[in-house]
Formats: structure tokens, sequence, C-alpha cells
């Protein structure tokens, strides 16, 4: 379970890196703690919930546009089902 599926059965994208004894009543009470020590020390977030609106990856979609100025020619945009399988074995 990750981001993105929290954010589908439960509608809140709770961390993955934080065991909930019940996700459905962490959601109802509308916050939650990040344990992960990048965020507790220094506010850097590595599974990218949360982003500053000047980091580099973030955005109002999911289109890559580094990709596009590598190559004029193609511009990925990923869904969050291609998101879901390619991060499902880890």
């Amino acid at each position: 379970m990750g981001l993105a599926d929290h954010k589908d059965t439960l509608g809140a994208p709770l961390c993955p890196c934080r065991h909930y004894d019940d996700k459905a009543a962490e959601v109802a009470q509308g916050f939650w703690n990040c344990p992960c020590v990048p965020m507790r020390e220094r506010k850097e977030c590595h599974c990218m919930l949360f982003l500053t609106p000047d980091n580099d990856f973030a955005g109002q979609d999911q289109a890559c546009p580094y990709l596009h100025s590598i190559s004029t020619e193609y511009f990925l945009t990923i869904s969050l089902e291609e998101v879901k399988e390619a991060t499902s074995k880890f």
C-alpha cells in the first residue's frame, strides 16, 4: 500500500512509512505526522507527499516537462494505474 492506493481507497495519501492501527480513523482526523528522519530533521520528504512550491517536482499535472525538453517528439504523461504498476514491487 502506498500513497496512490491510500488516496484511492481512503481519500487521503497517508504516509506509507508509518503504521496505522486504523487508517480510516487517521484520515477522519485530518492530520498525521511523518515519521521519516529526513522530514523530521531537514523537512525533506523522500516519498514526495509534501513538496514546496519551488521544488523541481512540484506542479499542477502529471506531465514530465524534463522529458519534453530532451525530445520534443515525446511527452510523457503517466496515469495513476501506471504509477501503481511501476511501484507495486517496492
